[in-house]
């Protein structure tokens, strides 16, 4: 092994124990201050060290998906380019994104060291800037992961090199008024995502475009991103998103499906109850419905098979089971729009979405029962009280998780975050210690460990808190533009109908779930609807469920809904064939939207009883 190998070896390594430390140590200090403020003892800089431990899951998770490949991009199109084409297209897609990760890297390091002279102390007197310089780092190594993929030898890596110089040249050495490169710097911008650019890259190309060609400096996109990944709450979405990787990887997607085979498998369309009901159990702890589909399609499609379900519908059924699950808790998209709409509480959001939730998920059962087998074809087996007892009595510490995780919020006697921290630990434990299906050491080839399971997860939560610190500099570039006034005074005069700015909501929101990811979208969108809706006297929790329950129709809708191409990519399906599949489930889930939104007590009956 050469010194250059050896030397990328030990930072991978090191990337990925730092990664597997922080989530660990994320996940117990919450709840040993919890523990500790019960018997009236302090952890002195618990708080703080919490939300400095995400900021560095955020940014060494974001240079781990880098590393891999894995950042989130919204465009397929290279998947369809013939070889020369794409070949080009990556280093045009590449170099434009080295060039605005290279801006951000610049922009953390001016604000670290315009935050070194304050000398703050984080905890045990390490100084603050010290956490803080993960940032110019984590942006650094993904500028050299990005420049390195884009490019297959050293020829295009040098070209990728020229341009991306050529362009950073420019912005920082304008040959005319920035203003007047706005309208080129965006196409480019525009056709690099098309090529495959990650998400971040767009959300923050535009965010520094806007901030440069108004003379203003970048360096708040470093402030903004500092400031939403270290929010006191904001740790609940990793802690949660691990305790339902813990879920994933171990046994528990065997035990759920032997438990709802063993007490719906009886009845008519018991296969898809059971499908729908296990895939929205998933997607309430990873938030993340393409990692459902990703992780238990395998298992799921062959099941609705067996149960003489034709192969289109069964396609159909798991696709659209993915992107169930959003509207209960503790679903992270509830925490995070409770979090950046400031105003409503987590708990609202909880109670708010449960009853759509389950008028969604009776609404799609009912749809996949109707695809099935004729009552004369099905192939169903006989209830049998002692196998689902058996079945029960098998998961049921996995099924208790729910209660747990809802029981600890709304306690009283937990934060949000130690009810998060409660849930990954008492998954942890559940899958280590009482199932042992999740070992400390790799066992069969096929399995992930445990350190492979958390290393996945904050792969994933470090490539979306990515996304979301630069979503938020666009969104306060657009605040401090004062687009929300401007569009509440342009639709006040336009519109004047509270049901008519809700069906129009309904159709602009179902765009953005087309094109958009869930979290970005809560980022940006949020803050412009909510002043919206108070202009209009929406209920904020009404508000809040029917933009969620769009986006979640969003996911299944052609031709660019997420869960279609990771449906196409799990099972190896032409795309028009998933397109096709969905489209009954799609109507169903457009249905309940508009049951969701003009009939609004669905909503907000129990959040009501809770704050009597």
């Amino acid at each position: 092994m050469s010194f250059l190998n050896r030397i990328l070896l030990i930072l991978r390594r090191s990337e990925n124990a730092l990664l597997v430390c922080a989530l660990a140590l994320i996940m117990v200090l919450p709840m040993a201050e919890a523990v500790c403020r019960l018997f009236g003892v302090g952890i002195s800089g618990a708080q703080p060290m919490i939300q400095h431990i995400t900021l560095i899951i955020a940014m060494v998770g974001g240079a781990i998906a880098a590393r891999e490949s894995r950042l989130l991009s919204i465009s397929t199109l290279t998947a369809f380019l013939k070889e020369p084409v794409k070949i080009w297209s990556n280093l045009f897609a590449g170099a434009f994104a080295v060039m605005i990760t290279c801006v951000l890297c610049v922009a953390s390091y001016q604000f670290v060291m315009s935050e070194r002279p304050m000398a703050d102390i984080l905890a045990y007197n390490i100084p603050k800037w010290w956490v803080q310089m993960v940032m110019p780092i984590g942006f650094g190594l993904i500028t050299l992961r990005l420049w390195w993929r884009s490019g297959n030898n050293w020829k295009m890596r040098a070209l990728s090199f020229l341009l991306s110089v050529a362009l950073l040249w420019i912005f920082y050495k304008p040959f005319c008024d920035p203003s007047h490169l706005f309208w080129p710097f965006l196409i480019l911008l525009l056709v690099a995502t098309v090529l495959g650019a990650p998400l971040y890259v767009t959300l923050g190309g535009a965010a520094v475009m806007l901030f440069w060609t108004e003379g203003s400096t970048v360096d708040a996109l470093s402030i903004d991103q500092y400031s939403l990944v270290t929010n006191p709450t904001l740790p609940t979405l990793p802690l949660f998103t691990l305790a339902g990787y813990f879920l994933a990887e171990g046994g528990a997607s065997k035990r759920l499906i032997r438990v709802f085979t063993a007490l719906v498998g009886s009845i008519r369309g018991g296969t898809v109850i059971m499908t729908f009901l296990v895939c929205a159990f998933f997607t309430t702890f990873t938030g993340a419905s393409g990692v459902t589909i990703l992780a238990l399609g395998g298992l799921l499609l062959p099941v609705l098979l067996a149960s003489k379900y034709s192969e289109k519908n069964s396609l159909g059924i798991v696709t659209s089971a993915g992107a169930l699950g959003l509207l209960f808790p503790p679903s992270l998209p509830l925490i995070l729009y409770a979090i950046i709409a400031g105003n409503v509480t987590i708990q609202q959001m909880f109670l708010g979405g449960l009853i759509p939730g389950i008028i969604m998920l009776a609404i799609m059962t009912t749809v996949g029962i109707l695809q099935g087998p004729k009552r004369a074809q099905a192939q169903r087996q006989p209830f049998e009280f002692k196998e689902a007892f058996a079945a029960l009595w098998d998961a049921k510490w996995e099924l208790a998780i729910p209660v747990v995780a809802v029981g600890a919020l709304f306690s009283g006697t937990f934060t949000p975050v130690e009810a998060a921290s409660l849930t990954a630990l008492y998954a942890f434990f559940v899958e280590t210690v009482i199932y042992r299906d999740l070992k400390f050491v790799k066992t069969q080839p096929e399995k992930k460990n445990l350190p492979q399971t958390m290393g996945e997860c904050g792969l994933l939560i470090g490539g979306v808190l990515l996304i979301l610190g630069l979503a938020l500099g666009f969104t306060n570039y657009l605040v401090f533009a004062e687009i929300p006034t401007l569009a509440v005074e342009w639709v006040s005069a336009h519109i004047s109908s509270p049901w008519v700015f809700l069906l129009c909501l309904n159709l602009a929101l179902f765009s953005v779930g087309c094109l958009m990811d869930v979290y970005s979208a809560i980022v940006v969108i949020v803050p412009l609807i909510t002043p919206l809706g108070l202009a209009f006297g929406i209920d904020p929790i009404h508000l809040g469920i029917i933009f969620l329950a769009n986006l979640e129709a969003g996911f299944l809708t052609p031709p660019v809904g997420m869960n279609l191409f990771l449906s196409s990519y799990r099972f190896g399906k032409p795309m028009v064939l998933i397109m096709k599949a969905v489209v009954p489930m799609l109507l169903a889930t457009v249905f309940t939207v508009l049951l969701i939104t003009y009939i609004p007590w669905l909503t907000t009956w129990l959040p009501s009883l809770f704050n009597k």
